[in-house]
């Protein structure tokens, strides 16, 4: 695949899967992942096929993302299980759809319970892992955004020491990386940084918008300060063959964020 046809888009949410994959063809992309959190129990067979008959003939690679919001650190009696169901229910639909993956998350602590939720995320994941090795899934986990210090909450899995302890603890083919670029921009280890740690042997997505390094945003492509021109760089020539996918809030933006891209790049 070239350059232009290995860009997909994210945040189809908003259009459902349907409706988001009509916009994908329209547009001529070949890689797209959503959430599908208001459907996830409402998927009939008809609907299946028809979504797998949608991705084979316009040859379209499909991922699910789940919701951030959902805590994957919960330590509550009732919730903790219900983060288990949560995510077998996504491994569950992305088996029946034919997805290629699924971007999960670490979840978040609080002031004083980092440690714990840090613990209980873990075994969540682990449980997740174990599921998807006997369905054939593959699980990405996403490096998540730094917060203020004085904020209420914190992404887990947001500095190289903290996203490491899951790989350290995981070792599976079917646990893998999605990068997310614009949050490795908030850290001080930076994109580079995050690279030089991780490689790209684990990773299967690089995920794409931009900032300006002090909080967290999805700009468009070049309104921030992230130098994608070096990032490109760095990371076609490891041999990064997987896809790249636009994370911005309006599909306009993402549209025109492949164009940018590509005419950045000498690619147009």
């Amino acid at each position: 695949m070239n350059l232009q046809d290995r860009i997909g888009v994210g945040n189809l949410e908003n259009l459902g899967l349907e409706d988001g994959l009509k916009w994908v063809v329209a547009n001529g992309f070949h890689f797209a992942d959503v959430c599908v959190d208001r459907e996830l129990s409402l998927f009939p067979d008809k609907q299946v096929r028809m979504v797998r008959e949608t991705c084979e003939r316009h040859d379209i690679h499909l991922g699910l993302h789940t919701l951030s919001a959902v805590n994957i650190a919960e330590t509550s009696p009732f919730l903790s299980e219900a983060v288990n169901q949560y995510l077998r229910a996504y491994i569950d639909l992305s088996k029946r759809l034919g997805c290629e993956w699924i971007v999960v998350h670490a979840g978040y602590h609080f002031k004083s319970d980092f440690a714990a939720r840090q613990a209980a995320s873990l075994e969540h994941l682990k449980r997740a892992v174990e599921y998807a090795e006997k369905t054939g899934v593959l699980l990405l986990l996403e490096n998540m955004n730094w917060e203020p210090d004085d904020a209420e909450i914190h992404y887990l899995g947001h500095n190289i020491k903290e996203f490491s302890y899951y790989f350290d603890a995981i070792s599976s083919q079917n646990f893998r990386w999605a990068f997310t670029i614009n949050h490795a921009h908030l850290v001080p280890e930076g994109i580079n940084g995050f690279l030089d740690a991780f490689g790209i042997d684990r990773c299967d997505e690089v995920r794409l918008a931009d900032n300006r390094g002090d909080k967290e945003q999805h700009l468009k492509i070049g309104e921030g300060t992230i130098d994608f021109v070096s990032l490109f760089r760095h990371i076609e020539s490891a041999g990064y063959p997987g896809h790249y996918m636009l994370s911005l809030k309006l599909l306009e933006d993402m549209r025109e964020g492949r164009e940018y891209l590509l005419k950045l790049l000498g690619n147009n």
